[in-house]
């Protein structure tokens, strides 16, 4: 059975062009909203926006707040307002702790968890004035599940979810709902290195009781429930879309 999403008429911003972001800007887009998406591989983003009207792209460093703050005032000069936030942006470096260096800790930090912080509160500066909006975050099951060699980014992904709850609660009488999607392995230019190593796949999908790793489009409809009105009265939550993983 399948669900049709209505966004007609809505603007959205996606931070993230890569295969989650790029899913859902799709699917937005096919919904029709009009979309903006954020990244800074412009070759990826123009693979993303390539023969979509609806889609277009903003090439810059979502590591810098001051780049964050200007990448969404341009947004709302370019959609005329923010209604659907979606922040899918995530890198990750699997190594022990013990090895791992500074430098590792600051970027998966940078990218994963300030960019969600800065643009995540520049967002909220529209959507709150406004009286309405939709953020939806990307998190993982590793801001849950204490995964080895996954340090920095579970601590990111954890730190996420808590950034997604208290932006819900201060933001939930303006009428902003925020949450966030946690998926499981999904396939994506993110782990196809790691899944293609010897025996990586076999492992990973024992663990899913589905019995399969995730693909991007699983991740489009719960991301584009949480940006619809349809979710008004839901906030602070994070939906696991793991095929069960965090059962095990």
């Amino acid at each position: 059975m399948r669900t049709t999403w209505d966004f007609t008429g809505a603007r959205a911003l996606v931070a993230g062009a890569g295969g989650i972001g790029a899913a859902v800007t799709s699917a937005l887009a096919e919904a029709g909203a009009d979309v903006l998406v954020l990244d800074v591989d412009e070759a990826k983003m123009d693979k993303v926006c390539q023969g979509a009207d609806s889609v277009n792209g903003l090439t810059t460093d979502l590591t810098s707040a001051d780049a964050c703050r200007a990448a969404v005032d341009r947004s709302v000069q370019l959609l005329g307002g923010i209604d659907v936030f979606v922040h899918a942006v995530g890198v990750n470096d699997r190594r022990p702790v013990l090895e791992t260096p500074d430098e590792v800790w600051e970027r998966l930090r940078a990218v994963n968890l300030d960019s969600a912080f800065w643009l995540g509160r520049a967002v909220g500066a529209v959507m709150v004035p406004a009286g309405h909006g939709r953020i939806v975050f990307l998190s993982s099951v590793s801001g849950l599940l204490a995964h080895k060699d996954h340090a920095p980014y579970a601590a990111t992904k954890g730190g996420v979810n808590q950034l997604m709850r208290v932006m819900a609660r201060e933001w939930a009488a303006s009428g902003v709902t925020v949450n966030a999607v946690a998926p499981g392995y999904t396939e994506t230019d993110l782990t196809r290195a790691y899944l293609s190593e010897p025996g990586i796949r076999a492992s990973l999908e024992t663990l899913v009781p589905a019995g399969r790793l995730g693909r991007p489009e699983d991740l489009t409809g719960p991301v584009l429930f949480l940006a619809s009105d349809q979710a008004a009265f839901v906030t602070g939550q994070v939906l696991y879309a793991d095929g069960g993983r965090t059962l095990v």
